[in-house]
Parts: structure tokens; C-alpha cells; sequence
């Protein structure tokens, strides 16, 4: 018989060289916001021009007037018994806008040193009435100047308003500020008249 010599043993796997031991840190894995967003100086810098230019065109395309125009004389008469006036306000504007200027609205707004009074221009169908029930009224009248009236662009016109406000002549004729509105149809900002 013969000596078998028993297989000899594969050799020990070669030991790899460990990697270097990394420090994890839990605090600073990547769903936080240090490690996803832009640092807070450019976010800064991002709104601050965003709201310059947004400055800058909202007064670019703010709405403007499309007319320009005047109170022209100022005629106050004094109601009996009432303890009111009635006044005649003569207006001339012109259209300076790009499109027609139709009148809506016609108001008047006395500011005395105690109060503010408004009143509706009285319709067009009644002012002969109250020129012959108050004649100086139709000293300096001109021709109405009418509701769904149209001034045409670069146009002008004249015309005479109506109003009564519930305080004294003396009162009227010491006022702070007379101002009259003309709203027009389609547009955003009214014309304003003071005197």
C-alpha cells in the first residue's frame, strides 16, 4: 500500500487592504435644504430684481386719463327755503386718449371746511325748467353737456352741469375745493376737474 499523501490545503485568501472607515452623518443627507437650494444671497438677489421690474412696469402701464380739460365759470344760486343752492358749472375738456370718450357719468363734489357734498348733474330734459325758475343760472350757460355724449379722439367740447348741494350760498362761495368727475364708458380712469 502506498502513503497517499493528503491534498494539501488551498492557502488562506489573500487579506484585501481595508478601505479607510468614512464618517456618516445622518444630519447631512441630501433631502435638507442646505445641501438641495441656492445659497439665501442669490435667492435675495432673484426677488429684489423680480420686484424692480414688476415696479417698473406697473408704472409704465398704470392707466392715465384720456381727457384734460377745465372749470370754466361757476354760477351758484341760492334754493328758498331750503336752506340748499343750486349751481351752473360751465366744463371744457378736450380727448387727448386713442379712442372715443363717451360720457357715463357726470358728479360734482363740494368740500367745504366742514363737510364733502356730491351731487348727480341734473338731466339735460329739465335745465330750461330751472333757468326759468332761476334766471342768473342761464347768465354764462352754455349748451348741456349730455350723458352718452361723444367726444371723438383729439376732439373738444364745452358744456353746462347742474348741480344743488345742501348748504348755504355763503357757505358755497368760502368752499375748500369744487371737483367734478366725468366717468367714461370703457375706461379706468376718470376725468377730474377742480376749482
Amino acid at each position: 500500500m502506498t502513503e497517499e499523501t493528503p491534498p494539501t490545503p488551498p492557502p488562506p485568501p489573500a487579506a484585501t487592504p481595508r478601505q479607510p472607515r468614512t464618517d456618516f452623518h445622518i444630519g447631512e443627507e441630501f433631502g435638507t435644504a442646505k445641501k438641495n437650494l441656492p445659497p439665501v444671497k442669490i435667492i435675495g438677489i432673484g426677488i429684489a430684481l423680480i420686484a424692480v421690474a414688476w415696479a417698473f412696469a406697473a408704472l409704465v402701464q398704470r392707466p392715465r386719463p384720456s381727457a384734460t380739460g377745465t372749470i370754466n365759470e361757476v354760477v351758484a344760486v341760492e334754493i328758498p327755503n331750503r336752506h340748499a343752492v343750486i349751481v351752473a358749472i360751465n366744463l371744457a375738456f378736450q380727448n387727448i386718449g386713442t379712442k372715443p370718450f363717451f360720457i357715463q357719468t357726470i358728479k360734482a363734489e363740494v368740500q367745504t371746511t366742514d363737510n364733502t357734498f356730491s351731487s348727480d348733474a341734473a338731466s339735460t330734459v329739465d335745465l330750461d325748467r330751472y333757468y326759468q325758475a332761476f334766471p342768473p343760472l342761464k347768465q354764462y350757460a352754455g349748451p348741456p353737456l349730455q350723458r352718452e355724449s361723444k367726444i371723438d379722439v383729439g376732439g373738444q367740447t364745452k358744456g353746462t352741469i347742474l348741480v344743488s348741494f345742501p348748504v348755504t350760498p355763503e357757505v358755497f362761495a368760502t368752499r375748500k375745493l369744487l371737483r367734478v368727475t366725468i366717468q367714461p364708458y370703457g375706461q379706468p380712469v376718470p376725468l377730474v376737474l377742480t376749482k
